[in-house]
């Protein structure tokens, strides 16, 4: 099953963190999003406008509120920035794959 066609599930207290294998099948499956140097899942989405980046955060604010996983944001004009690990396991599960791949799907041309 796709990415974009799953659910976040909870994660559990002592659930190890993705290895490395498991992020790199996981990330060549999304579509321009890296990894930074604390190993936390990023993209950064690029408008004309600062009301068209900010109504982007409104709708992956109700994204996160519907798959109860919560992203760092950052909002600026023209742009937002997504950073994704799972706080819990403090490191990446595959929710934040499945969260990505959703918030891609979030953007309207």
């Amino acid at each position: 099953m796709d990415l974009q066609e799953r659910e976040c599930v909870p994660c559990r207290a002592g659930t190890p963190p993705l290895d490395k294998d498991q992020v790199a099948r996981l990330i060549g499956q999304l579509d321009g999003w890296q990894l930074d140097e604390q190993g936390h899942l990023t993209k950064t989405y690029r408008f004309p406008d600062f009301k068209q980046a900010l109504a982007l955060v409104d709708r992956i604010g109700a994204l996160a509120e519907a798959q109860n996983h919560h992203p760092d944001l950052a909002l600026s004009w023209g742009k937002v920035r997504v950073e994704l690990w799972t706080h819990k396991i403090n490191g990446l599960s595959e929710n934040d794959f499945i969260f990505a791949a959703h918030c891609d799907q979030l953007v309207t041309p």
